[in-house]
């Protein structure tokens, strides 16, 4: 199962790279994300001609999410349970895939503009809403959860090409980075950063200043895993062609892969395919 985020920045606009990622990468479910369009201007046929399910949160203009899935999307949620807001940002369903069904959610977490803004208080009371979702979410533990979208926070320093610069500013500020290390400590895991340590991988680059031709950019789309989850996880990356193209979203791609739970279940050393008796 490849599971994959993507703040596609206006999916109108957008369009076409999705359904060209869409046919390149082949994922299961994706969740996406500033959809910039209202739920009934969801490009419905486009998508189930390409062979995907969805589910959408939209608003007119600004924001809106949305899961994608090759199978059907069950026991829908439009909105952050506990956090009262008028934004669509929250969106969550389960997808049954293989085996046993997954929960997922797509999340696009307020930017915040700066600190001195009362925008950053509105993204602190999300991130406090999200913090206490997320941990309701690890209740089930039968079934795998996934939880993917843009956090607008980049985790650690290197997480962006600039930390000092960035220092006490959005998307690196001191409460932004505790608020995602509770729902780590919660149990969830960054599946990128659980196969790869190196420094320097970006998920968004500003379209001002060449920063994608200096490659200076953030990680702050991720993609967190219940332990059910993590313990399926066998690949995570990102994918950073889309950003490349012509017009593209200043985002990127992320994705992981999940084994089934027979592969889960084999012994150690027993060929691939092969469960345990």
């Amino acid at each position: 199962m490849i599971i994959a985020t993507w703040n596609v920045n206006s999916l109108k606009a957008r369009l076409g790279h999705v359904l060209d990622w869409l046919a390149e990468a082949t994922p299961d479910i994706v969740l996406l994300q500033e959809l910039k369009l209202e739920t009934d201007k969801f490009p419905a046929a486009e998508i189930e001609a390409a062979g995907y399910h969805f589910a959408a949160h939209g608003q007119k203009t600004y924001n809106g999410v949305a899961i994608l899935a090759r199978a059907p999307i069950t026991d829908v949620t439009r909105g952050l349970p506990g956090f009262e807001d008028e934004q669509a940002r929250w969106i969550e369903g389960t997808v049954a895939i293989g085996d046993q069904g997954v929960r997922v959610a797509s999340v696009y977490v307020p930017n915040g503009q700066s600190v001195t803004s009362e925008k950053f208080p509105y993204k602190l009371a999300f991130l406090d809403a999200f913090v206490s979702h997320a941990r309701s979410m690890l209740g089930d533990a039968s079934r795998p959860a996934v939880i993917g979208g843009d956090f607008n926070i980049a985790p650690e320093a290197g997480d962006l090409y600039d930390p000092k610069g960035w220092a006490g500013d959005v998307l690196f500020h001191p409460e932004e980075r505790r608020r995602f290390r509770a729902v780590l400590h919660q149990g969830w895991t960054d599946a990128f950063r659980a196969l790869h340590a190196e420094a320097g991988r970006y998920s968004w680059w500003d379209y001002r200043a060449g920063m994608w031709q200096k490659d200076h950019g953030l990680r702050i789309d991720h993609l967190l895993l219940s332990p059910e989850a993590c313990d399926r996880l066998e690949a995570a990356d990102i994918d950073r062609a889309p950003r490349g193209r012509d017009k593209a979203s200043d985002h990127t791609p992320v994705w992981a892969r999940l084994a089934d739970q027979a592969r889960i279940n084999a012994p150690y050393g027993a060929p691939e395919g092969e469960a345990a008796a």
